[in-house]
């Protein structure tokens, strides 16, 4: 991802430190956040898994799971999410 944002700065300098990345492609919902929850699991608590993740609903889904889990939605651009796996 290259550009600028509207404030003038490079997009590049807006995303967050990634741990570990994960292209999820197309894939829906429930598939999206089983394989989400599978690739978190193993993760260090505060770790943070960069994802790519272009099914429509993505911009709903993520932050919906990242709040009934417990899990940090750090930040998201779609189709760019980067989720902090949660403490404990």
């Amino acid at each position: 991802m290259t550009g600028n944002r509207e404030d003038g700065l490079p997009v590049e300098a807006q995303q967050p430190a990634a741990d570990a990345e994960w292209d999820a492609g197309d894939m829906g919902c429930g598939d999206l956040v089983f394989e989400l929850r599978m690739r978190l699991h193993p993760m260090q608590p505060g770790a943070v898994l960069k994802i790519t993740a272009r099914d429509p609903g993505a911009p709903e889904d993520l932050p919906a799971w990242c709040r009934l889990t417990g899990h940090t939605l750090v930040s998201s651009a779609h189709p760019l999410y980067w989720i902090q796996r949660k403490e404990g």
